[in-house]
């Protein structure tokens, strides 16, 4: 009995679901105090505008929203331009991480050359510069955008260099015996070696594309989601704030579900940990 109750692969769901809860439920309790409840927010005064968000024709109790008006923020525009930045950004940073990476790593000069420029630039806390963006590409999307691809670049920039130069040199060794050229190396031998490397930064440049767009839509923007949350900071509507952090939460993690079921697709090739083991 007391075993069917431990964490194991048949029940693990269980405990995620269940720790949830809890938090909810502990949450729930300490905001029945008014003043905690001014700093930290309602779970159903949350979870009400969220729904008057997405059912905004609802009849929910006007009580559950935090300014009683159900249904007044067009979340469906706000979310598609935050997931439009978003989308956008992850999609050119990992191109250009990619074809950067690749390009360094197999071209030593050219690295020794750009090594300190690389580093200075990865040094840079990337988010002064939004502004800059903004005067060069003005208050739409693509300020936003650039401000989110410097920092998805960077994270898999440095992953696909670091998989490339990884490489065994007795596979390459090999390659060249059996009359492989560079072209033919850098399909064969490289970007497999890559292909890992690439997808575990994938995951983590997800958020950061998230994080680039709504920090973009803070500094300056009349759409988006990050645009609702400032507004709802400047009325002191923690409940609005909270429900903003939870949508962006929530489709940060289907994206990232994304790119994990195309990983397994493009990975098939990789024994999985439990074949390893067993190996």
């Amino acid at each position: 009995m007391l075993a069917a109750l431990k964490p194991s692969a048949g029940n693990l769901r269980y405990w995620q679901v269940g720790l949830l809860v809890v938090f909810l439920f502990g949450w729930h309790l300490v905001s029945r105090n008014e003043q905690y409840a001014f700093f930290l927010g309602e779970p159903i005064k949350v979870a009400g505008r969220i729904w008057s968000w997405f059912m905004p024709w609802s009849f929910a109790p006007t009580e559950l929203f935090p300014d009683g008006v159900p249904g007044r923020a067009d979340i469906y525009v706000h979310l598609g331009v935050t997931l439009l930045e978003t989308v956008l950004a992850f999609g050119i940073g990992t191109v250009l991480g990619l074809v950067f990476g690749l390009w360094l790593a197999l071209a030593p000069t050219a690295s020794a050359i750009l090594d300190p420029y690389i580093k200075a630039a990865n040094s840079m806390p990337r988010v002064i510069l939004a502004p800059i963006f903004s005067m060069w590409l003005g208050l739409g999307i693509w300020s936003k955008v650039a401000l989110a691809v410097t920092l998805v670049f960077f994270i898999v920039f440095f992953n696909v260099y670091q998989g490339v130069k990884e490489v065994s040199p007795v596979v390459l060794a090999n390659a060249r015996m059996l009359g492989a050229n560079q072209k033919q190396l850098l399909r064969t031998v490289y970007l497999p070696s890559a292909t890992s490397w690439v997808f575990s930064s994938l995951h983590t440049s997800v958020g950061l594309a998230f994080v680039g767009a709504v920090v973009g839509e803070y500094l300056g923007s009349a759409r988006g989601v990050g645009y609702l949350i400032l507004q709802a900071e400047g009325t002191f509507d923690v409940n609005t704030v909270f429900a903003g952090i939870v949508v962006l939460t929530a489709f940060a993690l289907v994206l990232d579900g994304a790119v994990g079921r195309i990983e397994k697709s493009l990975m098939k090739w990789q024994p999985r940990q439990g074949e390893t083991e067993k190996l």
